[in-house]
């Protein structure tokens, strides 16, 4: 072999390894393509499943508070069919007072007033708190009417209760009917 055909040679294989330099290069190229491909779609799909999980585990929260509410305010049309029975123990206890001579009658409806009152807060139910000489706020009371104030210092305050009011845990089921001083 002579000189020239070693040269030949010898840039023949440079040449062959620079095209095969240059196909791996492609090669790897593509294959990061690929990969940078591949990565994206994993990272789309991550972002789905994590904006799914969220929306489910707002959905649980929500169902859970939803069934919370239900369960407190379940008793609510039954509490609210028992309050004028509690009004009319009430007038009954008022009246029974007077009378000197229903002594054990009064002792007796006192004792079942108790027991129903006893019950019912068992069960939530709470006498929403109203004085005589309160300020009225239109958001916790239910005025009646207006009468003149007996004194200045009663003007747009609580004169007379009416009817109480009853709050089903943290829900006003019936707002106190007061009278206000005008």
């Amino acid at each position: 072999m002579s000189k020239k055909d070693k040269k030949d040679i010898e840039k023949e294989q440079v040449e062959d390894n620079e095209t095969q330099t240059a196909e791996v290069e492609e090669q790897v190229i593509e294959e990061k393509t690929i990969e940078e491909k591949l990565q994206d779609e994993v990272k789309q799909e991550k972002e789905k499943f994590l904006r799914l999980f969220a929306e489910f585990e707002n959905y649980k929260k929500r169902t859970s508070r939803e069934r919370l509410e239900l369960f407190s305010t379940a008793s609510e049309d039954v509490m609210k069919t028992l309050l004028p029975v509690l009004d009319d123990f009430e007038r009954a206890l008022t009246h029974i007072e007077d009378d000197k001579e229903a002594e054990e009658l009064r002792k007796g409806v006192l004792l079942i007033y108790q027991k129903l009152i006893n019950t019912l807060e068992q069960k939530g139910l709470k006498a929403v708190e109203v004085e005589k000489g309160d300020a009225f706020n239109a958001d916790d009371h239910e005025a009646i009417t207006q009468i003149p104030a007996p004194s200045d210092d009663l003007k747009g305050k609580i004169i007379d209760v009416v009817e109480k009011g009853y709050k089903l845990g943290d829900k006003v089921i019936r707002f106190p009917k007061v009278v206000i001083g005008q």
